[in-house]
C-alpha cells in the first residue's frame, strides 16, 4: 500500500549563471554560459523525491503570481501529486536563488525567499484532513518557523509521524523540537545545531546524544558518500551508502529524504530498510546534473545496480 506523505516547503526557482571567475566589487564580467531556469526549493525537491518513490503525496506551499514557478507545477501534476494545497501569494514573486558558478566548480549563492516567506500557519490548518489520513508529515526551515510548528501541532493531535530536515540551519524554539518525532540532518547541519565538532570520533553518537537530550526520539544524520548515521533507544548503526562518480550532489539529501519517506513504517520502524533504499536513490541523484532532474523513480531506484 503506498505511503501518503504531506511535504510542507519552498518552492523555488534557480537562476544559474557560469563564469571564469568571480567579479570583484565594482567590476562587469562576461558570463560564459547562462545555464537557464530549473526548479528548486528543498520542500519541491522533497515533495517530487517522494512522489517519484512512488508515495501518494501532498505538497503544501506557496509560490508568485509571476508564473515563474508554472513549469514545477507540470512536473508536479506529471509526478502525480497533489497540488491543490500549493497557494498564489498577491504581492511578493516566487522564490528565487540566484547561483553563480566559477571555473573550479565553487559557487555564490543568492537567495529570495520570496512567497515561500508567506506561507502562514493559516494555509496549513486547510490541510487538517490530509495530515489526519497521513503516514508522516515532512518539512524543513526555508519556510517560517511557525508554519513548520503548526503543520507538527496539527499531525501531533493525529499521532501522525513527523519528520524534520534542519536546512538551512537555524536555532530551532523548543516548541518545534517537541512536536519532531525524526530529525534529518546533514553533517554540517548537525554540527551547527549540536556544537559537536566534525573532528570528534564519537560525532554521530554525541550528536545523537544532543537531539535526543531534546526530546527528539529518532535521529539520522546523512554522511554523503558514506550513507547514514540512525539513532533511536534501542538502534545505533551507521547504513553504508553506495560507491558511485558523483557528478552534482544538489538535492542528494532531499532525494534521500523523500526516498525515506516513502518507505518507512512508524509501527514496524524499518528504519535501515527505509535507509538504505534512501542511500540508493540519492547515490542515483549526484550522477546527474541538476536538482530536480535528477530525483530518480521508483523503478530507477529498484532497478540500480552499484559497485
Amino acid at each position: 500500500m503506498k505511503k501518503k506523505i504531506v511535504v510542507v516547503g519552498s518552492t523555488g526557482v534557480d537562476h544559474v549563471l557560469n563564469v571564469t571567475r568571480f567579479a570583484e566589487e565594482g567590476e562587469t564580467l562576461h558570463v560564459d554560459n547562462a545555464q537557464g531556469i530549473y526548479g528548486g526549493g528543498k520542500g519541491a525537491n522533497q515533495a517530487l523525491a517522494t512522489a517519484r518513490a512512488g508515495a501518494e503525496t501532498t505538497f503544501v506551499s506557496k509560490i508568485g503570481n509571476d508564473g515563474l514557478a508554472d513549469f514545477e507545477l507540470t512536473d508536479f501534476k506529471e509526478a502525480g501529486m497533489n497540488i491543490q494545497y500549493i497557494s498564489q501569494a498577491e504581492d511578493v514573486a516566487t522564490g528565487q536563488a540566484f547561483i553563480t558558478v566559477d571555473e573550479a566548480g565553487h559557487n555564490m549563492i543568492y537567495v529570495y525567499g520570496g512567497a515561500n516567506m508567506a506561507l502562514k500557519p493559516e494555509d496549513v490548518e486547510q490541510t487538517t484532513e490530509v495530515i489526519k489520513a497521513a503516514d508522516m508529515v515532512v518539512a524543513q526551515l526555508e519556510i517560517p518557523v511557525e508554519t513548520v510548528t503548526r503543520a507538527f501541532e496539527i499531525a501531533r493531535r493525529y499521532n501522525v509521524p513527523t519528520l524534520l530536515n534542519p536546512a538551512p540551519a537555524k536555532e530551532l524554539p523548543e516548541s518545534l523540537l517537541k512536536l519532531t518525532d525524526i530529525i534529518v540532518p546533514n553533517e554540517t547541519e548537525a554540527a551547527l545545531l549540536s556544537g559537536v565538532s566534525l573532528e570528534d570520533k564519537q560525532f554521530c553518537d554525541e550528536t545523537a546524544a544532543y537531539f535526543q537530550d531534546l526530546g527528539i526520539k529518532t535521529v539520522i544524520v546523512t554522511l554523503g558518500e558514506a550513507g547514514a548515521y540512525v539513532s533511536t533507544a534501542s538502534l545505533q548503526q551507521h547504513v553504508p551508502g553506495n560507491k558511485v562518480k558523483a557528478v552534482d550532489t544538489t538535492a542528494a539529501g532531499d532525494t534521500f529524504i523523500g526516498a525515506f519517506a516513502s518507505r518507512f513504517d512508524a509501527t514496524s520502524m524499518n528504519l535501515v530498510e527505509a535507509i538504505t533504499y534512501a542511500n540508493r536513490a540519492s547515490a542515483l541523484t549526484v550522477q546527474k546534473a541538476g536538482a530536480q532532474v535528477s530525483i530518480p523513480t521508483q523503478q530507477e531506484t529498484d532497478d540500480a545496480t552499484f559497485e
